[in-house]
């Protein structure tokens, strides 16, 4: 990107006020998030994440479900940018995965 596109960039993620650690944040507190990680796919710009959200309220919920729960959780959020990719995991599978 050259700088007055870096520029563009973040003059667009300080608009939507949406950021990684904006998301982070609701997730922590709507739905229990034991662990968050978000990264911002659209090189800075706050338009396209992909996000990684540990939770006890996963728990005996099906891939489907887990995703209304999150976009539940979002829905200010996302009606604001262009692209959202969540991957839901209770603490015990996060924990499974890790160890793998």
């Amino acid at each position: 990107m050259s700088a007055e596109t870096d520029a563009q960039a973040a003059a667009v993620a300080n608009l939507s006020g949406i950021t990684p650690d904006s998301l982070r944040n609701t997730l922590t507190d709507k739905l229990e998030a034991q662990h968050v990680q978000i990264d911002d796919m659209s090189g800075g710009c706050g338009q396209a994440f992909q996000a990684i959200i540990v939770s006890p309220q996963f728990a005996k919920k099906n891939s489907l479900a887990r995703h209304r729960l999150v976009n539940s959780a979002l829905k200010a959020e996302i009606a604001a940018i262009h692209a959202w990719t969540p991957k839901c995991f209770t603490p015990e599978e996060w924990e499974h995965r890790q160890a793998q």
